[in-house]
């Protein structure tokens, strides 16, 4: 457990400034903090990085046609400054959890995604993914872990004030139906992706400039086919592996 003097070196002084104070801070480091963390840290980190910039090229592209996307507590007015990896790090090291919660946090994620989708158009771009990302960690260490610090703690590890820290928590919970419950084969098979995840980041070549997809890119998976077979996990992967 990290100890609870580290969060006197989070102190921010304008909630409207929190996030481009974290970027200060953190942007130099990251990859000494990643390195020094778990792997499926850096791995989510990656993920959610491309899903990102997919979702952002999508998203200029819808801008023209539909106008505005959907209002949403996640959705921040402006692009925070701080890397999803720097953020990622930030709140690998001062959260204090067990690795078992990124992969909590990742499921949790892709129900979120999965109920939004159906109702309306909602993804993970820059706007939305470190809310998103905080909340997510937030709900699953208090779902596995015995012993947490409470939402005051991460409101300043994400940079958030604790009101939006409090309503976002309830907004994710019903989000997500208030399914909190994570079977042993679904954890398995989440885990089964990362792991494909991180031997792609090992594996590919660097990326090289393609033309931005067509339409919004979600980190959806589905939990109907934990039983499958590793190829079938392999497909459903597709849509955030593919380049």
């Amino acid at each position: 457990m990290t100890n609870t003097s580290a969060i006197h070196q989070v102190q921010v002084h304008s909630p409207l400034h929190q996030l481009q104070e974290l970027a200060t801070r953190s942007i130099m480091a990251e990859e000494e903090d990643l390195a020094d963390m778990p792997r499926v840290v850096g791995v989510l980190a990656a993920l959610l990085e491309r899903v990102t910039e997919r979702n952002d090229a999508a998203a200029e592209l819808e801008l023209a046609v539909a106008g505005a996307p959907a209002a949403s507590a996640f959705r921040a007015t402006t692009k925070p400054d701080i890397t999803v990896r720097a953020y990622m790090a930030r709140i690998a090291r001062f959260a204090g959890c067990s690795p078992a919660c990124y992969v909590v946090a990742y499921i949790y994620l892709d129900r979120l995604l999965r109920r939004r989708r159906r109702a309306c158009a909602f993804s993970v771009d820059s706007y939305s993914v470190h809310r998103l990302l905080i909340t997510a960690v937030l709900a699953a260490v208090k779902f596995m872990d015995d012993i947490c610090y409470n939402n005051a703690y991460f409101a300043k590890v994400g940079g958030v004030s604790l009101p939006e820290m409090n309503y976002l928590e309830v907004d994710f919970l019903f989000g997500v139906g208030f399914d909190l419950n994570v079977s042993p084969e679904t954890f398995g098979h989440y885990c089964a992706v990362l792991q494909s995840e991180m031997l792609c980041l090992e594996l590919e070549p660097p990326p090289s400039p393609s033309p931005a997809p067509a339409a919004r890119l979600h980190c959806f998976l589905s939990e109907d086919d934990t039983s499958s077979s590793s190829s079938s996990t392999q497909h459903q992967f597709s849509c955030v592996n593919s380049r």
